[in-house]
């Protein structure tokens, strides 16, 4: 399976206005929580690169050697927008790969909003089934409690779906 969210967390730092590499990866980590690598960032960039989702310039450094900074192209936006409104089943079960696209829901309309919700909607609600499938034929204790904490979040984020729904609804909502 192949992983996106790094893709979505980069351009959509792009998207805001151009970076340089350090400044990108700071960027993503503090709006997100995720921590990136240069072996994750620079490979990622170089993609969009070549892709023509982002141009490259080097930027004169006094006494140091230019630094490269990025900017998103037209490419780059619609490939931003369609990662976005796109959370394949194989993809909504993983959480990062949600979080990803809700920390940048404000560049969806409403209805790409809830599509993504949907998405991850029936991912929980699979996992919810499987972890009850699971519980009612496991004998060890400990297991049961793992099996019914993991069960009682998934129950939780449900909730919480819920409650984005009604924010992402509506056009120019800002989440509090």
């Amino acid at each position: 399976m192949t992983y996106v969210w790094i893709d979505v967390l980069l351009l959509a730092k792009l998207s805001q206005r151009p970076w340089h590499g350090y400044e990108l990866r700071k960027q993503v980590e503090e709006s997100s929580g995720r921590t990136l690598s240069n072996n994750s960032l620079y490979p990622a960039l170089r993609r969009f690169a070549e892709a023509g989702a982002v141009t490259r310039t080097a930027e004169p450094q006094e006494g140091r050697p230019p630094r490269h900074v990025y900017a998103l192209t037209d490419v780059g936006r619609e490939l931003l927008h369609d990662l976005l409104a796109d959370l394949p089943p194989e993809l909504a079960g993983e959480p990062v790969e949600f979080l990803a696209r809700l920390a940048a829901f404000s560049l969806l309309a409403p209805a790409e909003r809830l599509r993504v919700l949907d998405a991850r909607q029936a991912a929980v609600e699979a996992q919810r089934n499987r972890l009850a499938k699971l519980a009612a034929g496991q004998t060890d204790p400990w297991s049961r409690l793992v099996l019914a904490e993991v069960q009682r979040r998934a129950e939780d984020e449900q909730s919480w779906l819920a409650a984005l729904r009604t924010r992402a609804e509506a056009p120019e909502e800002e989440p509090r």
